[in-house]
């Protein structure tokens, strides 16, 4: 299962771990039905090195603005291709124009700013730029330090609690095809469960192709009450008998 998506799963976990660290500050959004989301709020993510890139896609997928820094042109590229970014723009005027509509609209929004993430965070402090909510780290820091002493909330990745677990799966051919169609199955195991997290399982469900599509595309990962994962286990094994699904399916549970 790890070969060609090992290091997409690992980034995935990361975004996972996150993801779910930012739901305690969600809200159920009435235009998502149950899923809870952070749609009007700013996370800054940081630096947007490969600790930084799990805060903002996890933020994305939790429906905030993020707000990201990095010099690096190729790694800016990357991380466009990768979907963790929207945009990449040179100055946080830019950016918190770009965030400023999002917050409005309670969209989605990823911006990495070309600049060093301390230039970035000097300059929120002086023109007074306060996010919602930061990823774990650097507490110390003068301008991390205003944030947090401003009313900024220090988001931590969050541990798998008892009685849930992280259910992994992958195939090795045609993903595209077959991870959709196990999509959907996982999906109406949530539904039909009553599952604590069922909401932001969903969210997670849905988002995950968009997010991390390019590194873990024939893999996916998901939070979810043990008896939901047993019921996904047996309906897969039902699908590969019948011939529903054609190819191998791997699956772990943490």
């Amino acid at each position: 299962m790890m070969s060609e998506s090992g290091g997409g799963l690992c980034f995935a976990a990361a975004v996972e771990r996150f993801y779910a660290g930012l739901l305690p500050w969600a809200n159920l959004d009435a235009q998502t039905g149950a899923e809870p989301s952070l749609g009007g709020s700013l996370l800054y993510a940081g630096e947007l090195d490969a600790a930084g890139s799990a805060p903002a896609a996890a933020g994305s997928m939790a429906g905030a603005a993020s707000l990201a820094a990095l010099e690096d042109g190729a790694r800016q590229r990357q991380a466009m291709r990768d979907g963790v970014v929207d945009f990449v723009v040179t100055t946080l005027d830019e950016a918190l124009r770009i965030l400023k509509n999002s917050i409005r609209k309670r969209e989605a929004a990823a911006v990495c700013v070309a600049q060093s993430a301390r230039a970035v965070e000097r300059e929120m402090a002086e023109l007074g730029v306060l996010p919602d909510l930061l990823p774990p780290g650097d507490a110390f820091l003068p301008e991390r330090r205003w944030f947090l002493e401003q009313g900024a909330r220090q988001a931590q990745a969050a541990s798998v609690p008892e009685g849930q677990t992280v259910l992994m799966w992958s195939v090795a051919e045609e993903p595209v095809r077959w991870m959709a169609r196990l999509d959907e199955t996982a999906r109406a195991c949530l539904e039909a469960s009553s599952d604590r997290g069922r909401g932001a399982a969903l969210r997670w469900l849905r988002l995950s192709p968009r997010y991390l599509g390019r590194m873990a595309r024939g893999a996916r990962l998901l939070r979810c009450e043990m008896e939901t994962a047993r019921r996904f286990d047996e309906r897969v094994r039902a699908q590969r008998a019948d011939g529903t699904i054609a190819v191998p399916v791997e699956m772990h549970w943490s």
